[in-house]
């Protein structure tokens, strides 16, 4: 038996003489000698674990075994002995059959071929690998760190790692959103390097490096890249209208980094101050933060007379400075717009009211409009069906009617009658105004029978009522010309009369 640890030939003794070591097998075995029940199997660790390499010997008899690092040529065991040096090294045995090599804590360096050999004539052996991964590690000092750059520049993000196998490395932002890189909008950037011409504030965000291979755990690195910009602001309505006693909020938005200093003030240029800590304060200034953008707030509480005018918004940070002004008007209350409309509804009715006839004078309505009528109706008829709050509510005169669908319903039907008679009394007096011009060359007295006939009409609403269409409106204009000219021949005759007398008086004298 050899006394050397390394030895760069081993050979181990077999029944009084000393055989080479080889990892060449014979073609034939004899049933007498010793076999490999079982390959050994590769093995493949993670640094700093243990590792663990079996042999099965089969009819081992008086033959010893022995394990044998294969590229260092070192011998790590024979039999039941140790031989290494290496106190990470352990062998153990079981029923003079299997053979366990242990490796405890492996390190890259154990990496590499294992042979399990038996002192047999010629020697006969088996190997395994040994494969030791090394999850990724990030290399710090050739990784970039936090970056603060102004806009407009180009930037450079660098990012190692080490393990084996050698690590997969990509860049991708930490929130998920997409990256404009080169133009173009990307999830992730193969490679170690990140490269960002021309930044803008939009690439203002926390990038992740990740290094894989495959070993868990992945490996990340996160670097915050911040932007550099002056201040810039945005007015989402620059005219804001409220009517006495309301409260009324002005908006603002800002973008800036370093993050600016914001604040609003008046007309006159004084600073708007909040104390939130005094119940019923006149103003109150609020501001919500998120990433470089500020979105700030001012709520003027009863407004006064004093307080329209014109505020401004301010934003300043070491970069520069910025303003915007939002102007705010006085508005009519809701109960002064609703009286407005109500006056110029009964201006319009008024008018409307001068060309009435006798009947409609008594049957007149008060002084809301049918259109208004019908719309109460409406809202009336919507309400009672679906209850919907947003109908337009009922607005009846005092006294007039009852909130009932009948009335209504009734008082509608007399618009339309009141509209209708309305409307053909018109049709006819135009009509009959352009037969007058015709038929006045024949007899004086025919306007006043014509005006005679027109009042008959009016006052007859039986004889108009079903005189809806066109065709019933001649009808009813022959039938009042059929009804002129007999008056008109009257006239004639009477007149003929008279200056038949004068002549015969003028013939006796």
């Amino acid at each position: 038996m050899l006394m050397t640890a390394r030895p760069t030939l081993a050979e181990i003794p077999s029944k009084g003489k000393h055989t080479r070591l080889d990892t060449q097998q014979t073609a034939q075995e004899d049933a007498d000698f010793p076999r490999f029940a079982e390959p050994i199997a590769n093995v493949t660790v993670s640094i700093g674990r243990d590792a663990l390499l079996a042999c099965v010997v089969e009819n081992l008899k008086g033959y010893k075994v022995a394990w044998v690092r294969v590229d260092t040529q070192t011998i790590l065991s024979i039999h039941h002995n140790v031989i290494s040096q290496n106190n990470r090294i352990s062998l153990t045995y079981n029923d003079h059959r299997s053979w366990y090599l242990h490796i405890k804590e492996v390190e890259e360096t154990d990496r590499g071929w294992y042979m399990c050999q038996v002192n047999t004539d010629p020697m006969r052996s088996r190997k395994g690998y040994l494969q030791v991964v090394v999850p990724p590690m990030i290399v710090e000092g050739m990784t970039s760190n936090d970056m603060v750059v102004r806009e407009g520049q180009n930037v450079s993000l660098m990012c190692k790692a080490r393990g084996y196998p050698e690590p997969y490395v990509m860049w991708r932002r930490e929130d998920g959103e997409e990256m404009l890189i080169g133009g173009e909008h990307v999830n992730v950037v193969d490679g170690e390097l990140l490269h960002i011409t021309k930044v803008s504030r939009l690439h203002m965000a926390a990038y992740l490096c990740v290094a894989s291979n495959g070993v868990p755990p992945s490996i990340s690195k996160r670097v915050h890249l911040r932007v550099q910009f002056p201040p810039m602001l945005s007015i989402p309505n620059q005219l804001e209208g409220a009517y006495l006693g309301q409260d009324v909020i002005l908006e603002c938005h800002t973008e800036a980094y370093p993050q600016s200093i914001n604040y609003w003030t008046t007309e006159r240029g004084d600073m708007i101050i909040s104390d939130t800590s005094r119940a019923g304060d006149k103003y109150e200034t609020t501001s919500t933060v998120s990433g470089y953008t500020k979105y700030m707030k001012l709520k003027i509480r009863s407004v006064g007379p004093n307080d329209f005018g014109t505020y401004r918004c301010v934003a300043k940070n070491s970069l520069g400075e910025t303003d915007g002004n939002i102007k705010l008007d006085e508005m009519p209350t809701p109960t002064t717009a609703i009286i407005s409309e109500m006056a110029m509804l009964n201006r319009s009715y008024d008018g409307k009211r001068r060309h009435r006839n006798k009947f409609d004078s008594a049957n007149a309505l008060p002084d809301y409009g049918v259109e208004e009528w019908r719309d109460g109706a409406q809202g009336n008829h919507a309400g009672g069906n679906n209850g919907d709050n947003n109908q337009t509510p009922v607005r009846n005169p005092p006294g007039a009617f009852h909130n009932s669908a009948g009335s209504l319903a009734q008082h509608n039907l007399l618009g339309k009658i009141m509209r209708g008679i309305k409307t053909q009394s018109f049709g006819i007096f135009k009509r009959l105004s352009s037969y007058l011009p015709a038929t006045a060359s024949a007899s004086a007295p025919a306007p006043a029978s014509v005006a005679a006939s027109v009042v008959e009409a009016e006052s007859s609403p039986q004889r108009w009522r079903h005189n809806s269409s066109s065709s019933s409106n001649n009808n009813s204009y022959d039938s009042m010309e059929n009804e002129i000219k007999p008056r008109q021949s009257k006239s004639k005759v009477k007149t003929e009369t008279v200056e038949k007398r004068k002549r015969e008086g003028r013939h006796r004298i």
